[in-house]
């Protein structure tokens, strides 16, 4: 997920009548989320890097596989992004991509997760440098991820079996 200068607004309480404003940034400075949760557990990893790319991918591959427990293995669902499948990438030996059709995003259950981490953290917020996009981000993801509940609830899908 990328966040920062150029983020979303969103829908906010005010009085009937009234036309509240809100500030959007137009500057570019961003950073990228990479995470992944487990539906049944609530269990999640996450990295925040400074570029979307083959690199940054290897370095979360590489995270999430050291937080694997010894003797279990990781069928990542991922998307058709560049950086996903390019020749380039070491996937570790304890992790399988399974590849969403093109154009599916509802398939992808992290997409809801940024959807809710944009709708209740980072939206219709202003940002003064790098380092407070990336505190603002860590801030919400530890938020969203100490939350089990929360965690399963969007990641539940009725087609997912896990023996």
């Amino acid at each position: 997920m990328r966040a920062g200068q150029q983020g979303s607004l969103c829908r906010i309480w005010a009085t009937r009548g009234t036309r509240p404003r809100k500030v959007k940034q137009r500057q570019f400075l961003s950073t990228y989320l990479y995470a992944a949760a487990n539906h049944d557990t609530g269990q999640s990893c996450a990295l925040i890097l400074p570029y979307a790319n083959t690199t940054a991918m290897n370095l979360f591959l590489q995270e999430l596989s050291n937080n694997i427990t010894d003797g279990k293995h990781v069928a990542l669902i991922i998307d058709n992004a560049g950086w996903h499948t390019a020749s380039a990438l070491s996937i570790p030996s304890n992790i399988t991509f399974i590849p969403l059709p093109p154009y599916s995003p509802e398939l992808n259950a992290m997409e809801q997760v940024w959807e809710w981490m944009r709708n209740h953290y980072l939206s219709n917020q202003c940002y003064k440098n790098y380092d407070d996009i990336v505190d603002t981000i860590c801030g919400a993801w530890v938020a969203f991820s100490k939350n089990i509940k929360l965690v399963q609830s969007i990641m539940h899908r009725e087609w997912i079996y896990s023996p």
